[in-house]
């Protein structure tokens, strides 16, 4: 009993309080995600870099796919693999493996870039 008496007495001292009220909002706040004017070289490339060259760059091409450099990756565009696989839907292999998707707003610019047809910029 004396215990617990001394334990609520430092806790008040302290400030403490057993009551703790978390706003989702505060939080994780809605981050927005401007797909405008993505490009390859600025919203494209960076993701590739950081997360799929380690595996699929030139030198080494694992499972036979490079994406570095825009003609490779390119390739992977137009077939709907790259797409596909950093999306993680059926049928495709997900990317990166091992590790969780990528995050939702580079997704976002990546398809942003494709629907513009995937240009070169």
């Amino acid at each position: 009993m004396k215990k617990t008496i001394c334990v609520l007495a430092i806790s008040f001292a302290l400030g403490a309080s057993g009551c703790y009220y978390d706003v989702e909002e505060e939080l994780y706040p809605e981050i927005e995600c401007d797909t405008q004017n993505a490009t390859f070289s600025g919203a494209v490339q960076p993701v590739l870099s950081q997360n799929c060259l380690v595996c699929h760059s030139a030198a080494v091409n694992t499972a036979g796919i490079t994406l570095e450099g825009y003609n490779n990756l390119k390739v992977h565009v137009d077939s709907g693999r790259f797409l596909g696989a950093i999306k993680h839907q059926a049928g495709f292999s997900p990317m990166p493996q091992g590790g969780p998707q990528l995050p939702e707003c580079d997704i976002l610019k990546i398809e942003q870039w494709i629907s513009d047809g995937a240009p070169n910029n």
